[in-house]
């Protein structure tokens, strides 16, 4: 069977899996919020509804063609992260200054776009640039300032998650297209460093990182959460408590339906479904590394490596977040977390693994 066939399942699987955690979940919080219990299952129906037709669009266009447009799509992106400090344009949530307003009361998260964008931008400067990606400006400073103009802008919408899984995939795909390393590491230590930098003078990560060390103390302030988390993980055992029979999606797990789904599906299905959860991102890992290897140039060779990591690290990090193991960030799990954009987004950048998968068979003729 093909990486492409396997991805196509693997995504599937994850996808209605994800409606189906969805609609166990987020029931109370529909309820509470809309008097609908399935408020929140039919709004992201209708997010993958447009996410299938953006990961057709993905997968049918030539990934050349997003290279080409990088610039423009880069510099749209840049506006975009501009607009949520507009006041009556942008929508700040919890301090946080992430969305921008859409009709309808509906909202969409311009960092998520900044994901592919980044990938695509790095893409086609490696794939076009081989003779100056070995030296210090065509391998640190021309994709430094890539990806430092969209990061500057998403971490001072205090979009910590966002910035360490955008700045972490640009450092890999740099480092994999040949960036010298002498150089890379300690830009990447001076990146470090300035996040770090900004987190202290963040009252609230602070305290977040500080109920990470010693969660017990903090359970009823900063740790709530994580302990919440934590629990439905021991109430579920091994086999689970039922699906639909979750006690910490009833208000005690705050975001139970978006960034913690992953504890609820731990407290009703078990360690089992738990642990086939993470399997299946593994094998989503896998076969998009195995794309990227069978890419017919570097442009795909590095987009198809871009959102592979870039998926799976964004799932790493959810879980380890969940189980305690990192400090509380704002990343959902990809395609089974509730949020549309990000589904929206992830779909297509699946879609264009796809098209290159597709072209790396040898079925299409590829341009040097």
């Amino acid at each position: 069977m093909s990486s492409r066939v396997i991805l196509i399942l693997v995504v599937g699987l994850l996808v209605l899996f994800g409606l189906v955690m969805l609609f166990s979940t987020s029931g109370p919080q529909g309820e509470k919020l809309a008097h609908n219990p399935y408020y929140f299952v039919q709004r992201q129906a209708a997010w993958l509804a447009i996410g299938l037709v953006m990961a057709f669009i993905g997968a049918r266009v030539d990934y050349h063609r997003w290279m080409k447009v990088a610039w423009p799509l880069l510099g749209i992106v840049l506006v975009l992260l501009a607009l949520v400090y507009v006041p009556h344009v942008g929508l700040t949530v919890k301090g946080s200054h992430r969305w921008i307003r859409l009709p309808l009361g509906l909202s969409f998260q311009p960092s998520e776009i900044a994901k592919f964008a980044a990938i695509n931008a790095l893409a086609f400067w490696f794939g076009t640039k081989r003779r100056e990606r070995g030296g210090f400006v065509g391998g640190i400073v021309i994709p430094g300032a890539i990806l430092g103009s969209m990061l500057g802008l998403v971490v001072f919408e205090t979009d910590f998650g966002a910035t360490v899984l955008i700045g972490a995939t640009g450092g890999l795909m740099m480092f994999v297209a040949g960036a010298p390393f002498l150089y890379l590491a300690p830009a990447g230590l001076l990146a470090g460093g300035g996040l770090a930098y900004m987190i202290s003078k963040n009252p609230e990560r602070v305290a977040r990182i500080l109920a990470f060390w010693d969660p017990e103390k903090y359970a009823q302030d900063e740790a709530f959460q994580l302990m919440n988390a934590l629990y439905a993980f021991v109430a579920g055992g091994l086999g689970g408590a039922g699906p639909g029979q979750s006690l910490q999606k009833r208000f005690y797990l705050p975001e139970a339906h978006t960034d913690f789904i992953f504890a609820i599906i731990g407290e009703e299905l078990g360690l089992g479904a738990s642990i086939g959860v993470v399997l299946l991102f593994a094998v989503f890992l896998l076969c998009g590394i195995r794309i990227s290897g069978r890419a017919h140039d570097a442009g795909g060779r590095l987009m198809a490596f871009g959102i592979t990591i870039l998926i799976s690290l964004q799932a790493a990090i959810n879980v380890a977040v969940v189980t305690g193991r990192l400090p509380t960030k704002g990343l959902p799990l990809p395609f089974i977390s509730f949020g549309g954009t990000s589904l929206v987004v992830t779909l297509f950048m699946t879609g264009v693994l796809l098209n290159v998968a597709r072209q790396g068979g040898g079925r299409h003729k590829i341009r040097p």
